[in-house]
């Protein structure tokens, strides 16, 4: 049996979907993990192996925990789409919105993919996700108005921290990161596994 070594690509050329044919083509196919990017092409995200599954929750983890505790926004899962201003759709491994922009929604808007940039989100590498895309992906997100942004990179044994209007800063892991005035009094201690 021949092995596969380059991503399966259905077509190249953007395609023009509404929001509401793209969520529809998303609700109708449950299994697929598709994100559009702001250039309209397809983006099909790969599952993860069992490691990259469990770092992930254990950092959306403790977004959640530090968020039970201060109250101040909605935690969502990597499951969750964004329809960020930029026009793109993406969905970031965890996200926090701040609890006023949340409640400015309709709340059609909030059962269908929430038509706002998130204020934090944290994206996680793992071995299926090539680099420059993920940092194309965080640069849509800053571009539509995400505050802060964290690209933790095992591989690398990097975090990347993103700031709206500032270079984005890399860290060597082990590392402790801070929410800062976004997400006040969080802090998560990344390792290198």
């Amino acid at each position: 049996m021949a092995s596969l070594t380059a991503p399966l690509q259905v077509d190249a050329r953007p395609l023009a979907l509404t929001d509401e044919q793209f969520y529809q083509l998303c609700h109708h196919n449950p299994d697929l993990a598709i994100e559009q990017t702001v250039q309209g092409h397809l983006v099909f995200m790969a599952p993860v192996g069992g490691e990259s599954g469990n770092r992930e929750l254990e950092l959306g983890g403790e977004l959640y925990l530090w968020n039970k505790r201060a109250g101040l926004g909605k935690v969502f899962s990597s499951s969750t789409i964004f329809r960020l201003p930029v026009g793109s759709k993406r969905s970031p491994d965890a996200a926090w919105v701040e609890l006023s922009r949340w409640q400015g929604l309709t709340p059609e808007q909030r059962q269908q993919f929430p038509p706002l940039a998130p204020d934090f989100v944290l994206e996680l590498r793992s071995r299926t996700d090539d680099l420059k895309l993920l940092q194309d992906k965080m640069q849509e997100y800053m571009d539509s108005g995400v505050r802060l942004g964290w690209l933790i990179d095992p591989l690398q044994q990097t975090a990347t921290i993103y700031r709206q209007g500032q270079e984005p800063e890399v860290r060597s892991l082990p590392a402790t990161l801070s929410g800062e005035t976004v997400l006040p009094g969080f802090t998560l201690a990344v390792d290198g596994n």
